[in-house]
């Protein structure tokens, strides 16, 4: 009888220790999925919210164009001021305004307020020259791209004749501005989409009408995505 209930007092002692073994790994293990998770949050934010977010960061800033800023004023007919849900994509558009500038666009834009002719407007217009000018703030919803205006940014893009087909500046420029917004919203080249496939749009004309041009586009995107890294 007496070794019986020695050999219950060592099985006791063993359970408590196969307890407090399990109670230690449990908590490795819940600090290695926190790191993990916090890990995640910093370098993957858009798989933790619904909601709008930038990324920061040297690599990310370095490879910013230059922009110049010339914000619409807030009105319902070019800038609502409606924000926007997390960012999805980035929507490609020409202006199908032949030999007009960035701020021609801009500016066109602008006078909606006091002419109400219509609803349009786009995040960014880049030039013939490859200038940059931004009319809405990215966390606001641009009148450009239809069902994706609360998802996307658009970038609107000058074009010298009817074919669209744009100069090298500004094929450049925007090349660099699409890959700059897709390190800042954690995209890639294949969340850069055209006007037509949201719509179906023959937009930009010259990226529908030339399979090849587009994916060469994407793929340049794609390499100055990898050079900013």
């Amino acid at each position: 009888m007496k070794k019986k209930g020695s050999g219950k007092k060592i099985s006791d002692v063993q359970r408590k220790r196969q307890v407090r073994r399990n109670i230690r790994l449990g908590l490795i293990l819940l600090a290695v999925l926190t790191v993990i998770l916090g890990i995640l949050k910093a370098v993957k934010p858009g798989w933790f919210t619904q909601e709008y977010f930038e990324l920061n960061g040297a690599g990310i800033d370095a490879s910013k164009p230059e922009i110049d800023v010339q914000l619409l004023t807030v009105n319902e007919y070019s800038r609502p001021g409606t924000e926007t849900e997390k960012i999805r994509g980035i929507v490609v558009h020409y202006t199908a305004n032949p030999g007009s500038t960035a701020m021609d666009n801009r500016n066109y834009f602008e006078s909606l307020k006091d002419t109400h002719a219509t609803e349009v407007s786009s995040n960014f217009v880049i030039g013939i020259e490859g200038e940059i000018v931004q009319c809405v703030p990215t966390w606001e919803v641009a009148y450009a791209s239809n069902s994706r205006n609360i998802d996307t940014v658009s970038i609107e893009c000058c074009h010298p004749d009817e074919s669209g087909v744009f100069t090298n500046e500004t094929y450049r420029s925007m090349v660099q501005l699409c890959a700059w917004l897709c390190l800042k919203f954690d995209l890639d080249e294949k969340d850069v989409i055209r006007h037509y496939d949201v719509t179906g749009k023959n937009c930009p004309k010259y990226f529908v009408e030339d399979e090849e041009a587009w994916e060469r586009f994407r793929a340049d995107i794609k390499a100055a995505i990898k050079k900013s890294k």
